[in-house]
């Protein structure tokens, strides 16, 4: 997969910088979660709704030494969405990456809130 330089959507962009204001998380660390979070939620991210005016950021800068692992998760997802794994994976890393940071800004208002997104599979 060909996708070292990452830019999101300007209005996620301001998401991020709102979200790191009110939880303290660097936007690597929210990204993170915003992907994780886009990757469980039911149907497929719409692409064209975002933009690349935003933030940009080295991929390596977004998922660290787990980098594998995310782009495993990707995949995993994307045959889920019978969606060719040779094809879709920049183009999918992107619009779960929007779509992510907009569910965590939707989510999350403080700190406290973290809490909530993960799943209680009691």
């Amino acid at each position: 997969m060909n996708l070292n330089k990452i830019k999101i959507d300007e209005d996620v962009t301001k998401k991020i910088w709102l979200l790191k204001s009110r939880t303290g998380l660097t936007p690597n660390i929210l990204c993170r979660i915003g992907f994780c979070l886009s990757l469980n939620e039911p149907g497929m991210p719409d692409a064209s709704l975002y933009g690349d005016e935003g933030m940009e950021f080295n991929r390596y800068t977004l998922t660290g030494q787990w980098d594998s692992f995310f782009i495993t998760l990707l995949k995993e997802r994307c045959i889920q969405d019978s969606l060719n794994i040779e094809n879709c994976l920049p183009e999918q890393f992107l619009a779960h990456l929007n779509r992510g940071i907009a569910l965590v800004y939707n989510r999350v208002k403080n700190i406290g809130d973290l809490s909530k997104l993960i799943p209680d599979e009691s």
